[in-house]
This record gives structure tokens, C-alpha cells and sequence, in this order.
């Protein structure tokens, strides 16, 4: 087993565009890593480069303590599973799976110990004598993987692979990969544009965007301290809420005025945000902190703002609200049982704890800004 490590890697191509941009990253072994953005940022481009498919401009890959910049992707002891699962149509369930290990010259035994329990472990025992157009969409999925699990790599790189299948078929599979991780405990680097694939799998999260490296943390941490706009808008959904602001000084307090609105802070972040009073911010809220301020939640400290409700959605657990005032459209997460109508104006209650106030200009956060430089002075 192994880890992994990106060291100032670039790609670029003969048009001039930069595909990844000095990217570092070290991956831990057995860690599960979640490379997540839209489309374009890097993600895929990044995971052919460690797999070999794609030839690194600039920069150092290492798998363990080597470098593989000119190994052969045959030679880098990965294993990748594609979007497309890249099945040979004309061969069995048992043949996809052992071909792999029948180009190595393996001994037929141990081929055929390794894909016995690989699809026992699946469960696709019944299907090895199948051709891949008598499978289900899962099914392809499930042989791709164990194609993959085979050949006992160091290191697992799944390219999308769960975005063929329906949404129902995605829950499951989500459940499955984690649970595979969890049992073979090798390294595994995972490609993804769906946030919520990347919020439920990975141990940590890359967000990349135009080839950038955002941000990487755990889940929690990019949910509750995103490092930018950028971290903030693409995690969660719905995508959390954002308004032109100023940080202003107000009867011995601190004050967040908005086109819409004006919100009191609470004391606890005085020290945090002084050094910005007077300058334009943006405030950042997610739609699940904007409730019904008739059904509030116990323990937050809200702050009243009144809007006009435009489309209500019925999900059942929750009610989405889409609101509107003087201009500026926003979205709710709020309790099942509000009464909110199309066309009413409803008192919401804004929970501030959680807010979020980022620098206009360099888009950063500035709490993350804060403890960072708190760090920093610490050493």
C-alpha cells in the first residue's frame, strides 16, 4: 500500500491553457481522497497524470517514495475504474475481470482465486459467466471495480464511475464503495463534479476550480469554514446564500447592512471582523440557517428579516422556499410545517452563529483568513 503526493505538478497543452496549476497534495495511505469540481477544473487530468494516461508538464507524482513522472502506467501498480466501466463487450464477466492479470503472465490459479473472491466479495458470483450487454448498469459498475480489485494495487483511481448510473443506483453504490474501501484498506483517489458524492465518501475533499487547488479538508471543515466563495457556493445544496454587505460599527455593536437588510452580530465575533469595519463584504448564509421565524429552532440567536416567498417546493422532511426582497432572491430551508404561500410576505429568522463574511475584493474568508493567521502567530 501507498500513498501519494503531488509536488508543483502543471499541465499544460500546446494552446497555452493550463489545465492544473501547482498542484500540491499529499494523500495519506489508505486515505480515501475526493477530487471534486465542475467540469474543467482539473480533476480527471489530474487523476491520468498519477495513473500515466496523461504526461506531467511540470512537477513531481509520487506513489510512496517514488517518483513516477516517466514510470509506464503498467509500472505504477494503480488501478483505475473509468466513467465508461471499459468492459470488453465480447468476453465474460470472469474474462474482463482476469485479463488484467493474464497480461501480467499470472498463474491460472491464482487468477482464478483472486476473481472468485473479488466477485464473491461484490456480489456478482451468479454473473461471471455473463457478457457484459446481459448486465444492469449496476452490475457493469460492480464488474469495472472488480476488475480493478484484482490486481491488488497500491492505490484505486475511480474516474466518475458512479455517473452512468440512475439516482437510486447511485445511493447504493456510494454505500458499497465506501464499505470496499473500508474492507481492502488501500489508498483510493476519487473523481467527482456531484458534491454530494464527495461530502458522503471522502475522508477529505479536494475542491478544485480552473485547475486550481480551493481548498482541502474534511467534509466538516469545507461545509462550516469554506476558504472562499468559490468552497462556499459549491458545497452544500442548495448552495448557500450570498449578498453584498458592508461591516459597519452601530450603538456599541457590529452591524452587517445589506441592500435588503441590516443583521446584528453577535459579540463573540467582534474580534474577528473589527479590523473590516467599513470596508464591503459579502455575507454568506446557507438555506438551511434562514428558518420560519414561527418555527425557529431552540438555540440559535436570530436575527428578523422579512421577505417575499416566490415558489414554495414540498420535499416532505423540509419545505423549500425560494424569497425575494427589494430585488435580491435567495433560498430557505425551513420546517415542514410553515404555512408560507406563494405571494406571502414571511418574518424569517436569520441564524447568525453561522454565518459567513468573505472579503469582496479577493473573495477570501474572512474567519478562515483569521484563524489562519491566529495559527501561524501561534508558532
Amino acid at each position: 500500500m501507498a500513498g501519494v503526493t503531488f509536488r508543483h505538478v502543471y499541465k499544460r497543452y500546446s494552446n497555452h491553457m493550463v489545465a492544473v496549476k501547482d498542484l500540491n497534495i499529499e494523500i495519506a495511505d489508505k486515505e480515501f481522497l475526493v477530487l471534486v469540481g465542475p467540469s474543467g477544473c482539473g480533476k480527471s487530468t489530474s487523476l491520468r497524470m498519477l495513473a500515466g494516461l496523461e504526461e506531467i508538464s511540470e512537477g513531481e507524482i509520487l506513489i510512496g517514495d517514488r517518483v513516477v513522472n516517466n514510470v509506464a502506467p503498467k509500472d505504477r501498480d494503480v488501478a483505475m475504474v473509468f466513467q465508461s466501466y471499459a468492459l470488453y463487450p465480447h468476453m465474460t464477466v470472469y474474462d474482463n475481470m482476469a485479463f488484467g492479470l493474464r497480461l501480467r503472465k499470472t498463474p491460472k490459479h491464482i487468477i482464478d482465486q483472486r476473481v472468485r473472491e473479488a466477485a464473491k466479495s461484490l456480489g456478482i458470483e451468479a454473473l461471471l459467466d455473463r457478457r457484459p450487454r446481459q448486465l444492469s448498469g449496476g452490475q457493469r459498475q460492480r464488474v469495472a471495480v472488480g476488475r480493478a480489485i484484482v490486481r491488488e494495487p497500491s492505490v484505486f483511481l475511480m474516474d466518475e464511475p458512479l455517473s452512468n448510473l440512475d439516482a437510486k443506483l447511485r445511493v447504493e453504490a456510494r454505500s458499497f464503495i465506501s464499505k470496499l474501501h473500508q474492507r481492502l484498506g488501500t489508498t483510493f483517489i476519487y473523481v467527482t463534479h456531484d458534491q454530494v458524492e464527495a461530502m458522503t465518501m471522502g475522508t477529505r475533499i479536494c475542491v478544485l476550480n480552473a485547475g486550481e487547488l480551493q481548498q482541502m479538508d474534511t467534509p466538516y471543515n469545507l461545509y462550516h469554514n469554506p476558504a472562499n466563495i468559490f468552497v462556499a457556493g459549491f458545497i452544500g445544496s442548495p448552495s448557500m446564500n450570498f449578498f453584498d454587505a458592508v461591516l459597519r460599527q452601530e450603538d456599541g455593536g457590529m452591524v452587517v447592512e445589506t441592500q435588503s437588510f441590516k443583521l446584528k452580530m453577535s459579540g463573540a465575533k467582534f474580534d474577528m471582523y473589527r479590523p473590516h469595519v467599513g470596508k464591503r463584504v459579502t455575507l454568506g448564509i446557507r438555506p438551511e440557517d434562514i428558518h420560519d421565524a414561527e418555527f425557529q429552532p431552540p438555540g440559535i440567536i436570530p436575527s428578523m428579516v422579512s421577505a417575499n416567498v416566490e415558489v414554495v417546493e414540498q420535499m416532505g422532511n423540509e419545505i423549500i422556499l425560494y424569497l425575494e426582497d427589494q430585488g435580491k432572491s435567495f433560498i430557505a430551508r425551513t420546517d415542514p410545517r410553515t404555512r408560507a404561500h406563494v405571494g406571502n410576505r414571511i418574518d424569517l429568522a436569520f441564524n447568525l452563529e453561522n454565518m459567513h463574511l468573505f472579503d469582496a475584493e479577493s473573495q477570501l474568508s474572512l474567519a478562515y483568513d483569521f484563524k489562519r493567521q491566529a495559527e501561524k502567530a501561534a508558532v
